[in-house]
């Protein structure tokens, strides 16, 4: 039930207007302004039902002060007796929400309060429905931002960077469709392991933050990394298969407040650097950011193996994003020269910038080649094949392979194709 504080210093008053009032509303009254302050940071009442002029402090100091100590606006519904237009007027410039005369009126009241309580709920739902990310129901960047803006002033817990990894593949090779489902499962697990008064935001593609109360333990932290790095798994195996071999999970940035500083951009920016540790170290796990030591990393492995190891090796050619074809291409070069071993560049070239066609292209070049060749796209209508321990003499197999497979397939059979190679 909605509760309204009347302030009156005539108690008959404050007994006409509670009598009203309580017919539909919960009531609590005031005789002075000072004692209106003491019990509206008591009671939060949702409205403020004020005589205009009392000793000491009128209604309008009396409308400054709540305002002040209030992080959300409370209407206030003025009360006088006066008839001058100047008061009223007044009333209404400094926010007041209404002004009603006296002697009260139980209808006109209760029709005044409710218009206000209704207006109020409108003004509330469309806040909400602009704070809120559509597709995981959780707050946006921009609401995201400023409710922790006013959280990490204030309050004691743990920041956390929360970045899905190689989610860009899920939509490359899946579609967005595919996309959208694991980014609601993921706002799914987020909830799972937070409690209604924690915050929850998205607050770009594929990247998620959070604020969760009265946490210091890093202990805690790993557990919330492995249950979502454990679920995300699963809840991929159940969308795409048991066979999916994307790397997908979570990459966790951590930064304990106020320790480590109170402004939200200021944590922000050292929240980001513990989020590229664990990128920089095999993802899939947690960093927690510390001013004395810059920040420490922590990952979810247990041996150097598993740190540096491949997880869920796939199955076929590596399908990597170009600048990490870049790096394995620099590297084998560097193995080929240094050990005259025989390795071969292809590049197959397609005339169509088709985003279902190439990524369909892409799974069959991975399906159809051997686990040691690499595969990126180097542009709209070319694909790069990376071809360890083979001759050139192998090539012209490889292509005529490719060709028929491509030929055999009906979203692609379509499309003219041709191959080019060199010898690294």
């Amino acid at each position: 039930m909605q509760k309204i504080l009347i302030v009156d210093d005539e108690i008959i008053m404050q007994k006409i207007a509670s009598k009203i009032l309580s017919q539909k509303y919960k009531t609590v009254c005031a005789s002075s302004g000072k004692e209106a302050v003491e019990i509206f940071e008591r009671e939060k009442p949702d409205m403020v039902l004020s005589d205009l002029l009392m000793p000491e402090m009128d209604g309008y100091e009396l409308h400054n002060i709540l305002q002040a100590k209030s992080s959300n606006s409370v209407p206030m519904i003025f009360m006088t007796a006066d008839e001058s237009d100047e008061s009223e007027s007044h009333g209404f410039e400094i926010g007041a929400a209404d002004y009603i005369r006296k002697p009260l009126k139980a209808d006109i009241l209760l029709r005044r309060v409710a218009n206000i309580f209704e207006h109020l709920d409108q003004v509330q739902d469309l806040q909400q429905a602009a704070d809120i990310d559509s597709m995981t129901g959780l707050l946006n960047k921009t609401a995201a931002q400023r409710e922790l803006e006013k959280i990490c002033a204030t309050a004691t817990g743990v920041l956390l960077m929360l970045d899905l990894d190689s989610f860009k593949l899920v939509n490359d090779i899946h579609g967005h469709a595919m996309g959208d489902k694991i980014l609601i499962k993921f706002a799914e697990l987020l909830k799972n392991i937070t409690r209604e008064s924690d915050l929850l935001g998205r607050v770009g593609g594929d990247e998620f933050i959070a604020f969760c109360y009265d946490i210091s333990s890093e202990a805690v932290i790993a557990e919330k990394s492995k249950y979502l790095n454990e679920k995300m798994t699963e809840a991929a195996k159940n969308f795409m298969g048991e066979n999916f071999n994307i790397p997908l999970g979570v990459s966790v940035g951590a930064i304990f407040v106020p320790i480590s500083g109170t402004d939200f951009q200021t944590l922000y920016q050292k929240m980001d650097k513990a989020l590229y540790k664990v990128k920089q170290n095999g993802k899939h796990g947690y960093s927690i950011y510390s001013d004395e030591e810059n920040f420490v990393a922590q990952e979810n492995f247990s041996d150097v193996n598993k740190i540096l190891g491949e997880r869920n090796a796939p199955r076929g050619a590596y399908l990597l994003e170009l600048e990490q074809f870049k790096i394995i291409y620099r590297e084998i070069f560097r193995v080929i020269t240094a050990y005259k071993k025989d390795c071969q560049l292809l590049t197959l070239t397609i005339n169509t910038e088709n985003e279902t066609a190439l990524a369909e292209l892409g799974e069959l070049l991975k399906n159809n080649l051997r686990v040691s060749d690499c595969i990126a796209q180097g542009g709209k209508d070319r694909f790069f094949i990376l071809l360890p321990e083979t001759k050139s003499s192998d090539v012209q197999y490889v292509t005529m392979r490719l060709t028929a497979k491509i030929k055999m397939t009906k979203n692609l059979s379509q499309y003219k194709i041709s191959f080019d190679s060199k010898s690294l």
